[in-house]
């Protein structure tokens, strides 16, 4: 299950996230987004858990809880919808 983690403070690290997230299971990935400008942190990111039941567990425990001074948003990540600009040839 892909899970979408926001309101992440700027200093917070992947190595950090992935560590809140371990004692749920097994997290095959998590990538931090990052400003390509910057190379700070936008302050969001994605993890994917294989598991949903575990995955479940981690949003339920840590929505809402404070990482760095900031409070954190953990929800089930939306699959991206098709590009609203392709049309369909007539």
């Amino acid at each position: 299950m892909k899970i979408m983690i926001r309101g992440l403070s700027r200093l917070t690290t992947e190595e950090k996230i992935l560590a809140l997230l371990a004692p749920y299971g097994l997290v095959q990935y998590f990538h931090l987004v990052m400003d390509p400008n910057t190379n700070n942190s936008k302050g969001f990111g994605f993890a994917f858990m294989p598991n949903p039941a575990q995955a479940k567990a981690a949003i339920k425990s840590l929505n809402g809880i404070e990482v760095d001074g900031e409070k954190i948003r953990v929800k089930k990540a939306e699959d991206k919808p098709e590009d609203a600009k392709k049309v369909e040839p007539k």
